[in-house]
């Protein structure tokens, strides 16, 4: 049973017949203990507050059975680990038009990050957490003044908290209604009309911080903690 906070991608789900439902991961509706097994790919960094990841995992932890068992994937600062490079640095090059879709404007400016709702009490938790962490070398830039960086895509991250641009493919809008443009390589005053571009929150976390996170609940126990191309992964069981 697979469940999504978008509709688009459930529908996608029902048509290849798989069960699927939208709902909020911070609230599943499913009985408290029902689940053998639960896995979480590349969702809880998308929460904007150390205390929305924490609520995220004890909801995982909710829904498992004694015994049970949880995978968690999220995305890892460290995209060079152990000198290798990640997928992600790798396929820098893959395509010709992954870095002309980049906005060199956009990429460049800081944008507000409207979401942001971080309280002082949950700052301090955050804080205090990558503290405890012994592992000091994940060089994270706090963002100031609740702004946050762009990300240039298939490049190592500076910031643990950024925006990372989306393009939308096979818009339906004429090249005249295309909301954004970009700078053609090599200095060209020619621009490229795109299709629109849309940011997604991301907390990228630093070597330890998941597994931190994890053991701070007295319900479960981290049976593995890894790295795994680009993302820290952690393996729990329910108590």
């Amino acid at each position: 049973v697979g469940c999504d906070r978008s509709k688009n991608l459930v529908d996608i789900c029902g048509e290849k017949h798989f069960q699927a439902f939208v709902c909020d991961a911070l609230s599943v509706p499913i009985r408290s203990g029902s689940c053998d097994a639960c896995i979480s790919i590349a969702v809880i960094h998308h929460f904007s507050t150390a205390e929305r990841r924490l609520a995220a995992i004890r909801e995982l932890a909710r829904l498992l059975r004694p015994g049970g068992m949880a995978l968690i994937y999220v995305w890892a600062m460290e995209q060079e680990y152990k000198n290798q490079k990640s997928k992600y640095l790798k396929e820098k090059n893959g395509s010709k038009n992954k870095e002309k879709e980049m906005n060199t404007g956009t990429a460049q400016r800081l944008l507000s990050d409207q979401g942001s709702d971080n309280s002082s009490q949950d700052s301090a938790w955050s804080d205090q957490l990558l503290n405890d962490l012994k592992d000091e070398g994940c060089g994270a830039k706090p963002a100031a003044d609740s702004r946050l960086p762009v990300h240039t895509n298939r490049t190592s991250f500076h910031s643990q908290d950024l925006l990372v641009p989306w393009h939308l493919k096979g818009s339906t809008k004429k090249k005249e209604e295309s909301v954004d443009t970009v700078l053609v390589p090599g200095g060209s005053k020619e621009s490229q009309e795109l299709s629109p571009v849309f940011h997604r929150y991301y907390h990228v976390f630093c070597e330890g911080e998941l597994e931190a996170v994890c053991r701070s609940l007295d319900c479960v126990r981290v049976q593995k903690s890894y790295y795994d191309q680009g993302n820290w992964c952690v393996i729990l069981e329910k108590l």
